[in-house]
């Protein structure tokens, strides 16, 4: 695409293209708008070699990929980790924004594949006003992987000016970590291999969780993010989001009470006034973003209102460390499961210990 109409492109629709970034891993404050009603995505097979030219369905429409893609973009959250994981390093891909303990822009999961690979770090897009569709641009991709994304639609036809782009199977910020490997692999000619991935990770899953059965039927809920001065409501997320999803891999279930709120919406995140925090009684464990000294977590057990939540009061509530790679890596991606299992897994059975 020549580089001036891109511009003329991204000019024109800058203002309505900003991405929403409060799904990608951390504290998130507000709920994503939802999107277009769809039937699903990747209906294409396997997307082997010999299955292309490819035609995958996603929220936003259905994008064709002519040939096995060699040139790989991601943008927004994790959908770098597919082709990484199958080893395929992308030509670009989005900059962590959270969970960056370094500060070199790469979340230390996907450093130690790229070492692994022995591959230089891509060209990384920096996404904090939104999407650098400029910089994805001058990457010359064949395809760009968005299968765990807030792509609006000006993102999207922007980006599709430049290639193919798959999409999001439903909505925004809410496909979970198999569909991510699933829709991902497919579109670069790898869904077998996509496949054994999912399957391998089930097993690291299955192994962790045997270790901690006080864990099974118990229910959970995460927090989005809490400000110790402004208690006046308490926010969480909804089952459509990948981090409650993420819970019933565990053995855990999804309480009633979320299950109920989340039904009508396509939100991944919603509010509760803390005068309706009785709607969290069935509640077992509390998860959430916290800071490293866990202040914030004594603030909740101080409130007069909050500290009623059971799960407060009888102490099974663990949030996770502030914008640390453990608090990151909550919100499940195909490099960042195994890496954080042990730990995540073990926190919460901790919480599980006081529930009676």
């Amino acid at each position: 695409m020549p580089a001036h109409r891109l511009r003329l492109l991204v000019a024109a629709t800058a203002a309505a293209a900003l991405t929403s970034l409060a799904a990608c891993g951390g504290p998130a404050d507000s709920a994503s708008e939802s999107a277009s009603e769809s039937e699903g995505a990747g209906k294409g097979g396997k997307g082997d070699a010999n299955a292309f030219p490819l035609t995958v369905e996603h929220a936003l429409g259905k994008t064709t990929i002519p040939a096995k893609p060699k040139r790989v973009a991601t943008v927004n959250w994790a959908n770098d980790e597919v082709p990484l994981a199958l080893g395929v390093v992308p030509v670009g891909m989005a900059k962590a924004n959270f969970g960056d303990d370094n500060g070199d822009g790469v979340l230390p999961w996907t450093a130690e594949r790229l070492d692994e690979l022995k591959a230089d770090t891509p060209v990384l897009f920096d996404e904090t006003d939104g999407i650098d569709f400029e910089a994805v641009a001058d990457t010359e991709p064949d395809v760009i992987l968005a299968a765990y994304s807030g792509l609006t639609r000006q993102d999207y036809d922007t980006l599709s000016e430049i290639a193919p782009v798959v999409a999001y199977p439903d909505a925004p910020w809410a496909t979970p970590w198999r569909e991510i490997i699933r829709t991902n692999s497919e579109a670069i000619g790898l869904g077998d291999e996509g496949e054994k991935l999912i399957t391998d990770l089930e097993g690291d899953i299955s192994r962790t969780v045997a270790k901690y059965p006080q864990l099974k039927g118990k229910s959970a809920m995460f927090m989005t993010h809490v400000d110790a001065n402004d208690v006046s409501e308490i926010g969480f997320y909804t089952a459509h989001d990948t981090r409650t999803l993420f819970f019933e891999d565990l053995g855990l279930k999804i309480p009633g009470s979320i299950a109920k709120a989340s039904e009508g919406t396509k939100k991944f995140a919603l509010t509760k006034s803390a005068e309706q925090i009785d709607a969290f009684d069935d509640v077992d464990i509390i998860t959430g973003y916290g800071d490293e000294k866990g202040e914030l977590l004594t603030s909740l057990g101080k409130d007069p209102l909050l500290s009623k939540i059971p799960a407060i009061d009888r102490g099974s509530a663990y949030l996770l460390p502030g914008d640390k790679p453990l608090a990151t890596a909550a919100n499940p991606t195909p490099l960042s499961i195994s890496w954080v299992l042990d730990d995540y897994v073990a926190a919460l059975a901790k919480a599980a210990d006081k529930v009676k």
